[in-house]
């Protein structure tokens, strides 16, 4: 199925999605509260909508999983062969705070896998884009931009900007290097920090939903790394019968 779909569609559906969060963003807008108490705004629910509208019109087969559509049973999307993942506004609450670190998350998963991701962050005009086989880029550069030759000697780690657990922390405290820098960054712009090498390492021992990881993570895969559980230490899967990510860590 990947090899069918056009990677430059999939980055104009981001841009053309991210123009219209910019155009909210740049404004007052209103803010309502879904049932898990996950804020809500105009611009999540209208880039969802043309993200999901230009989906099915280029790919009609390709069934969606969005996070501001009704879920699909499991009953149903278990036989998926493949299927989009979307996240409208990774970091709705980086865009309330309107600390420009928000992103447009869309990735098709294949056999439980993510194998084409595309995660544009307008604020900062940054834009990640990754195809199974065809590697990972930011802005046109290709996947790793550093590396860290000297993990023993110093660590550069990413954590959540809004969900630091204590459990995080401690992992992170308890890492074998003789120096750490740690910086803390929103919404999915993380692993993508570690596929470009900006960072060496990702602890998230807190909640997180499918579509919040699953196009960074096809970029994460690109650039040589991986999404680890860190229960198992095996690879991150999708389309799970509970969309709950577990613990992972990135590297």
């Amino acid at each position: 199925m990947v090899e069918k779909i056009r990677l430059d569609d999939i980055v104009a559906i981001a841009k053309e999605a991210g123009e219209a969060i910019m155009q909210i963003y740049r404004r007052d807008f209103n803010i309502e509260y879904k049932d898990d108490k996950s804020p809500l705004t105009e611009a999540d629910l209208k880039a969802n909508e043309i993200i999901c509208n230009s989906l099915v019109k280029l790919y009609p087969d390709i069934p969606i999983m969005s996070e501001e559509n009704k879920q699909t049973d499991y009953a149903i999307r278990k036989d998926w062969d493949a299927y989009w993942c979307i996240d409208p506004i990774d970091g709705t609450k980086e865009f309330i705070k309107k600390n420009d670190e928000f992103t447009v998350n869309i990735a098709l998963i294949e056999k439980n896998k993510p194998v084409l991701g595309v995660v544009y962050a307008p604020a900062i005009e940054e834009l990640y884009k990754a195809k199974e086989g065809k590697g990972a880029f930011k802005n046109g550069e290709r996947l790793p931009l550093k590396t860290n030759e000297n993990p023993k000697e110093r660590l550069f780690v990413v954590a959540s900007k809004s969900h630091l657990s204590k459990e995080t922390q401690e992992f992170i405290d308890k890492l074998d290097t003789k120096e750490i820098e740690q910086v803390s960054r929103g919404s999915s712009l993380k692993l993508c920090m570690v596929a470009s090498g900006e960072a060496d390492i990702y602890p998230r021992l807190a909640p997180t939903m499918e579509w919040d990881t699953a196009a960074a993570d096809a970029v994460v895969r690109e650039a040589g790394k991986m999404s680890y559980q860190f229960e198992n230490n095996q690879p991150m899967v999708y389309n799970k019968e509970d969309l709950l990510n577990p613990w992972f860590v990135v590297k």
